[in-house]
């Protein structure tokens, strides 16, 4: 259903105070959960139905931990990811344009910090070059075998253009879990060839993957295989983090790793700007595999929808959905 931008804003609003947020939290979530629905990310409003994301009552604030003039340690403290990792980025970009480069890394979390290209934009509009990565949870399975042992393990890099930052966003798995969580909600099946249940065995039904199955990587391959097991070793072992059935999924399954770095160390902003628009115009340039269809470079086309949606004010939101958000603003 169709439905008023306002209007999607204003359900996110309440529906976060429902579950415990002050108006200043909600408006740093808010923002992070809509630019991911602008997009047509799976890592939006999603996450509000169902059991939520409700203010853990036992959260305490961020702590500096250890610290460096180019790094830090954070432990969230069950405070929500969206705002630890918000601070963290913020930690990071200072770093970055004070010193030329920051590395935060994040423990303490239970929750998704949502779409890592929300974050890695950041530093990209900062003028710097972002890096940022999760691990998560068990719901992914090892190139050759069935079972979930790896998180969806995200990695988004970003670099400043002279339009709009080029953002990689990625989930090493074939779907976010979210996306997952999207396709019960609106009664889809999972594409073919992307998920096992239980059993080991093929299934194309999400609720056979969230009740024990397991996705695969990416490509399928151990190529992909193998970059969400690395992402999970620096999110996980080197945060002090959850991994692979160590630790303690319940306070902290989600470590972070940001890197914010100035392209002055190189070869400067400016000639990073220019260079990065000039390749992304070159690929646009090349010959196209279907004469019909457009090429896109990373993060062009979330771009093109959220331009569309503000500029039309109005936003498609899947019925279920809508209507699971308007419960839980009650």
């Amino acid at each position: 259903m169709k439905i008023k931008l306002t209007e999607l804003q204003d359900l996110v609003n309440k529906v976060l105070a429902n579950q415990g947020y002050t108006q200043e939290e909600s408006a740093i979530m808010t923002e992070v959960l809509l630019y991911a629905q602008l997009r047509g990310n799976n890592q939006g409003v999603v996450k509000l139905i169902g059991p939520g994301i409700p203010k853990d009552p036992n959260a305490k604030p961020v702590e500096i931990t250890k610290e460096t003039k180019v790094s830090a340690y954070l432990d969230a403290h069950q405070t929500h990811a969206m705002l630890a990792v918000n601070q963290a980025i913020d930690i990071a970009i200072n770093k970055g344009k004070d010193i030329g480069v920051g590395i935060v890394g994040v423990k303490g979390i239970h929750t998704s910090s949502g779409a890592l290209g929300y974050y890695a934009r950041k530093i990209a509009d900062a003028g710097l070059v972002g890096i940022v990565s999760t691990g998560s949870m068990e719901t992914v399975a090892a190139y050759g075998s069935t079972e979930a042992l790896l998180g969806t393990n995200p990695l988004a890099i970003a670099l400043p253009t002279n339009t709009e930052p080029m953002v990689y966003d990625i989930t090493t798995a074939a779907m976010a879990y979210f996306g997952v969580v999207e396709s019960a909600t609106a009664g889809r099946q999972l594409p073919t060839g992307i998920a096992y249940n239980k059993d080991g065995n093929p299934t194309t039904d999400p609720n056979d993957v969230m009740d024990g199955g397991a996705l695969k990587s990416f490509d399928g391959s151990h190529k992909g295989s193998g970059l969400s097991v690395m992402v999970q070793a620096l999110t996980g072992p080197l945060m002090g983090a959850y991994f692979a059935g160590v630790g303690d999924v319940n306070t902290n399954w989600g470590g972070h790793m940001i890197i914010a770095f100035n392209p002055d160390l190189f070869a400067g902003l400016d000639e990073t700007k220019d260079g990065v628009t000039k390749l992304a115009e070159k690929i646009k340039a090349t010959k196209r595999l279907d004469s019909n269809k457009e090429i896109f470079v990373p993060g062009e086309q979330g771009d093109r929808k959220t331009n569309i949606i503000l500029t039309s004010g109005e936003i498609e939101v899947e019925d279920n959905l809508l209507e699971g958000l308007r419960k839980a603003a009650q």
